[in-house]
């Protein structure tokens, strides 16, 4: 496959059918967005990543564990986002083509869940802000697993044949006074008693 294949099946992969989404039919926009906000999460988890294992100098540890880390999601995610970045590594084309084939909300998961312990070893804006942006791509991908939302006339069927609107069946009540105690009195507000006009 030639690099210029590579590119072309990348930028067809945003647009695939529902089928090959896990199922779902997200918007464009969503689509894109996802993938975008993945490219560039892992673009500076790698950055960001770098410079964390500097933290070495400094005796950090931690921050060296977590940058090394951090470089970790950052080229798991890469891979998965953009194959064609590693077109040298042929199997890596395939583990994308796999995790395409996988329902949204395994991708979705996964992302949050790696993107987690960078952060946690070496808090930080260094750690922070790149991982977060792989946590927000997991969001979108779990956005996109819910699928889309009904239309206002689907909505109302559904709430008609549940018993949550108009459909009640005799002797049911939607009144929101029916379960208060008759004899309670209703709140009312009165003024200030007893003001002083002199202070």
């Amino acid at each position: 496959m030639s690099f210029a294949e590579k590119i072309t099946g990348l930028l067809a992969r945003p647009n695939q059918g529902a089928e090959q989404m896990g199922g779902v039919d997200a918007p464009w926009y969503m689509k894109y967005g996802g993938r975008l906000l993945g490219i560039v999460g892992a673009f500076f988890c790698i950055l960001f990543g770098l410079w964390n294992v500097v933290g070495i100098l400094l005796l950090n540890i931690s921050c060296l564990v977590s940058g090394i880390l951090q470089m970790v999601v950052g080229f798991i995610v890469m891979a998965l986002e953009a194959p064609c970045c590693f077109f040298c590594i042929e199997y890596v084309n395939e583990m994308a083509n796999k995790v395409e084939s996988r329902p949204l909300w395994n991708r979705a998961a996964f992302y949050c869940a790696i993107a987690l312990p960078p952060v946690i070893l070496c808090p930080g804006l260094s750690s922070v802000f790149p991982c977060g942006l792989v946590f927000g791509t997991g969001a979108i991908y779990g956005l996109m697993g819910l699928g889309k939302k009904a239309s206002a006339d689907e909505m109302r069927q559904a709430a008609v044949q549940s018993g949550l609107a108009g459909g009640l069946p005799a002797g049911q009540t939607t009144n929101d006074r029916a379960s208060i105690v008759n004899n309670a009195q209703p709140f009312s507000f009165t003024g200030a008693v007893g003001t002083d006009s002199n202070v």
